[in-house]
């Protein structure tokens, strides 16, 4: 038995002894303390280029740099200060360029024809009788044609579709021709002068080429060296030089 005791505590003192030389575990090291990780921050808007709010196209305004009128024309006219008013038909033309939308410059040219009463007891610029001794009375007839050359600005108002009012003052020559026939002779009377017309009217566009035209004007002339206040009013066709329209890239590129 004691043998059995003596094995048993010569083990055990083997265990206590190999459990007392064996190196102690080393303690498992504690991972590293992670760092706080910076809240990611969104990234910086782009700064955003606001643009003001652009001031308003404007169209320009468009017209004709050319402008060719003729037509009829009626014109109450006293050429030879005879006391009473002649009813004279003619003509007018006129060729306009246009420097802007609102200025242009004009030269203007027209014709009358018709007859003039003369009184016979003050018949200037015609001779007393004798020579000429009409057969009439109290007046006599003479045949009467009246022209007019005349340069000058023009002002029109271009804001409406369809009509353009306009303004003129023109300066340059007139003369008058009268001519009264008795007892089988002629005589003529033939003078010139100064001439001044000062009015306006307006026009009504009946497509991009033509435009109708109405105008009234106060006529003053200078003949046989006095003056004469005269009207005039005529109505005809107005035509445009036409600019043809500019390419852009857009047309050249665009598919037809």
């Amino acid at each position: 038995m004691r043998k059995y005791l003596g094995v048993l505590a010569v083990f055990a003192a083997l265990c206590v002894s190999s459990w007392a030389q064996a190196p102690a575990q080393a303690p498992t090291p504690a991972p590293p303390p992670t760092q706080a990780q910076a809240p990611t921050q969104p990234p910086a808007a782009e700064p955003t280029t606001t643009h003001a709010p652009g001031r308003p196209v404007v169209t320009p305004i468009q017209y004709p740099r050319f402008e060719f009128f003729a037509g009829g024309s009626y014109a109450e006219t006293g050429l030879f200060n005879a006391g009473h008013w002649a009813g004279l038909y003619g003509w007018d033309a006129s060729l306009g360029f246009n420097a802007t939308h609102w200025l242009g410059f004009v030269i203007d040219g027209g014709q009358y024809f018709g007859t003039s009463k003369i009184p016979v007891a003050v018949p200037a610029p015609f001779p007393t009788c004798p020579p000429l001794c009409p057969t009439t009375s109290p007046t006599f007839d003479a045949k009467t044609r009246e022209y007019n050359f005349l340069f000058g600005p023009q002002f029109s108002r271009r804001k409406s579709e369809h009509w353009v009012p306009f303004a003129e003052l023109l300066l340059g020559h007139a003369g008058v021709r009268g001519q009264a026939v008795a007892q089988g002779f002629g005589f003529n009377a033939v003078s010139s002068g100064y001439a001044l017309a000062a009015g306006g009217g307006v026009d009504y566009k009946i497509n991009r080429r033509f435009n109708l035209r109405l105008k009234a004007d106060y006529l003053q002339t200078r003949a046989f060296k006095q003056k004469q206040d005269n009207f005039r009013f005529s109505v005809g066709i107005v035509i445009h030089s036409v600019r043809k329209k500019k390419r852009t890239l857009e047309d050249e590129t665009r598919p037809e």
